[in-house]
């Protein structure tokens, strides 16, 4: 789904409402009431399109991993998050302790001119989506972070690539999942915080979706990485 479509997509659905977020101490983010989104399914939707996510805990420091996700929508009232990381990685130790955690997923963003508008009197802003799910860490056991790799690599594996994760060497598979540590993250809390210029005229969004649909795109994960490997031969 390209830029223009995905916006006008969330602006469209994110509004239908499932009260499901708290008022309470432990959320973990601003949301102005126009840009806030309940609709439980449409985050979960969410949440499994951008699945590459920012995992935060702040005891006995803060700590942040960048890691794909997998969630589980049966889970408890508002579903469960699974992942997993280097043993190696400080941010481990958060598991066994059921440690406080954030798990924030990130959808797409944009600046937008005020020259976007119909009638160019306001300042510059930068409209995003973003989703974050909070709860208590725990980890899991072996066989069920086996079954949690075999869920990510089964998401995001091309089906003709010929990888077939049930076919690698028992003492292979072995010795990678003992080098990381899996976790489970019972969603007590999810907010959902879209702020896409929804509150604005139709005319407004009319335009701001054409001109979002020239900007410049950023730049591929190719190009990207083309350009570090360049840049490390010089």
């Amino acid at each position: 789904m390209n830029r223009r479509n995905m916006l006008a997509a969330l602006v469209a659905a994110g509004m239908k409402s499932e009260a499901q977020t708290s008022t309470s101490s432990s959320e973990s983010l601003y949301i102005p009431k126009p840009q806030l989104v309940e609709d439980r399914k449409f985050l979960h939707d969410f949440m499994d399109e951008f699945s590459f996510v920012d995992l935060v805990t702040a005891a006995p420091s803060i700590r942040i991993t960048h890691i794909p996700a997998i969630l589980d929508r049966t889970a408890g009232k508002y579903g469960a998050v699974y992942g997993h990381v280097s043993r190696q990685n400080p941010q481990s130790k958060a598991f066994a302790a059921n440690q406080p955690a954030v798990v924030v997923f990130r959808g797409p963003h944009s600046y937008i001119s005020p020259a976007w508008y119909v009638h160019p009197s306001l300042v510059p802003t930068w409209n995003f989506a973003v989703v974050h799910a909070s709860g208590n860490l725990r980890p899991i056991t072996e066989k069920a972070l086996e079954d949690v790799l075999a869920k990510l690599i089964h998401k995001f594996e091309s089906g003709d690539s010929g990888y077939a994760f049930s076919k690698l060497d028992p003492q292979v598979k072995s010795g990678m999942i003992a080098g990381i540590v899996g976790f489970e993250l019972q969603i007590d809390l999810l907010e959902g915080k879209f702020k896409l210029g929804q509150e604005r005229s139709d005319e407004d969004k009319a335009s701001m979706l054409s001109k979002l649909s020239s900007a410049k795109p950023e730049r591929s994960m190719r190009d990207f990485t083309a350009s570090f490997y360049s840049r490390t031969k010089a």
